[in-house]
């Protein structure tokens, strides 16, 4: 029994296994039917979504295709009315264009009618005004020309004589407006340059370190001193000044000659007489140079261009000239200046005025002697070399000594005027100058409420400075017409002086 137990369980086993995965096989077609059913479902349910949704654009896409349709269609049918219009409009202005049309054509058919008979009426005239003419001549006796020249003649006479009168008229303004204008011209020259005092003393000062050095220049009994005096040409004086020896001569040239061949003397230590005169030759080439590069500097300063070497030369040379004191360069320098200003401002070249100034006193500067003014040897200088003839016109003429040819000659004649009698120019009126400047101050001075008084501009101005609490306003005035008034009756100056009263209030206050 038993055994027969094992073997059923043991053919039994393997058949429950067998019946357990039927089942189990059974159970999941089911469920994957249920599931493939489900699917079917829901994807029946979202077809029918998807084709609804579909159906829902398309209908929406088809209306707004319809409205766009019916818009376009709305546009054409405007666009159409337009074209109508223009054809309407183009239909009336192709109408009324063709009559304008006929209309020209009348016209032109009527001037053309016109012009036609206006040429009849010319062949006319013609016809008639040569018969007149020719009836005016058999009664006048003369041509058709004889009488348009005689004609002519007589315009020209009454040209002339209208012409004649003009000019008299303008001369007569001239003469009235001429001293006014000249002086405004003048002082606004005078008044645009700004010169320096060039006072040149007669004596040169030579400073040494000791007296014993003064024992060494005379030499021997006074060899060393008396061979500077022949080599240089000039008078050294050694007297009991200390420390100084004095060099005295007229020519500017010759007082530097002396200065610097007695430093290189004194610098070498050596000094007799053949020492003495190699120094001195030295010491004139050197010179020489010096000179003539002094001369080319000004000319580039002053902007006068193409001199001739020997010119170049003689300016270089001005600067170891004067005249009453007045250095020489100096003063040509200012006429040159001066010149161009007045020829700007009459309306003429002021290149030309310019180096007719910077050249009207070669002639004092001449290395030869002559017996003419040193004007006409300036002129006949600048001929030799090879100057334009208004430039050498203006240099004999600055003195008025030949006939003044053109403008530029009585420019520089003023302008030499003008730096010569400037005050401080020239020995003879500096302490006069200096003097006027503090007789000026004191004028202003003396009256109640000038706190301080200054002349400035080498005396052409003075400027008054009153005290604001004691001087009003109006009373500035009085004071200027005073002070201009006593200087005008007291004292003798040159051109004018202006007289400026300044009146300055000033508030302070403090903050702390």
């Amino acid at each position: 029994m038993i055994l027969q137990f094992i073997i059923v369980a043991l053919l039994a086993a393997p058949l429950g296994i067998l019946v357990y995965e039927l089942i189990r096989r059974a159970i999941l077609k089911k469920k994957a039917d249920e599931i493939i059913r489900n699917a079917e479902i829901e994807g029946e349910n979202i077809k029918k979504e998807k084709i609804f949704q579909a159906k829902e654009k398309f209908l929406q896409l088809k209306s707004e295709h319809e409205e766009a349709i019916k818009e376009k269609n709305n546009q054409i049918a405007q666009v159409e009315n337009r074209l109508r219009q223009k054809e309407s409009q183009l239909g009336q202005q192709k109408g009324e264009l063709d009559r304008k049309v006929k209309e020209n054509d009348q016209i032109k058919e009527n001037l053309q009618h016109q012009l036609e008979i206006l040429n009849k009426k010319k062949d006319e005239y013609e016809t008639m005004r040569a018969d007149a003419i020719r009836k005016l001549e058999e009664v006048a006796g003369m041509t058709a020309e004889e009488a348009k020249e005689q004609l002519m003649d007589s315009m020209k006479a009454e040209a002339k004589t209208q012409a004649m009168s003009y000019i008299n008229d303008v001369m007569d303004e001239a003469r009235l407006t001429a001293s006014k204008e000249a002086k405004r011209i003048v002082i606004n020259t005078i008044q645009r340059t700004a010169p320096e005092v060039a006072i040149e003393n007669a004596v040169t000062v030579f400073n040494i370190e000791n007296d014993e050095v003064k024992g060494r220049i005379i030499g021997r009994e006074g060899r060393n001193i008396r061979a500077l005096e022949a080599a240089i040409g000039v008078e050294i004086v050694v007297d009991d000044t200390p420390e100084a020896i004095l060099i005295s001569a007229f020519d500017p040239v010759r007082r530097e000659v002396a200065r610097l061949a007695l430093h290189q003397l004194v610098a070498d230590g050596r000094i007799h007489p053949a020492r003495i005169e190699e120094v001195v030759a030295k010491v004139q080439k050197q010179l020489d140079e010096e000179i003539m590069e002094i001369g080319k500097r000004t000319c580039i300063d002053l902007g006068v261009h193409g001199l001739n070497s020997q010119l170049v030369k003689m300016v270089g040379r001005m600067k170891y000239r004067s005249s009453y004191g007045q250095n020489l360069l100096q003063h040509s320098r200012e006429v040159a200046n001066i010149s161009a200003i007045l020829a700007a401002e009459l309306g003429l070249n002021p290149k030309i005025a310019k180096r007719a100034g910077l050249l009207h006193d070669i002639g004092k500067v001449a290395e030869e002697e002559y017996e003419l003014p040193h004007a006409i040897v300036g002129m006949q200088i600048a001929e030799k070399c090879k100057e334009k003839p208004e430039v050498c016109n203006a240099i004999g003429a600055h003195h008025e000594e030949i006939e003044m040819q053109t403008l530029i000659a009585p420019i520089v004649l003023v302008a030499d005027a003008i730096s010569g009698s400037r005050p401080g120019a020239r020995r003879e009126v500096i302490e006069s100058y200096i003097k006027r400047l503090k007789d000026m101050e004191n004028i202003a001075a003396s009256h109640q409420g000038v706190v301080k008084a200054y002349a400035i501009q080498a005396g052409r101005e003075l400027r008054v400075i009153v005290g604001a609490d004691q001087v009003s306003d109006a009373e500035c005035d009085e004071i200027s017409n005073e002070v201009a008034r006593r200087i005008q009756d007291e004292m003798t100056y040159p051109g004018q002086v202006k007289v400026t009263v300044i009146r300055e209030v000033r508030s302070v206050a403090f903050a702390k």
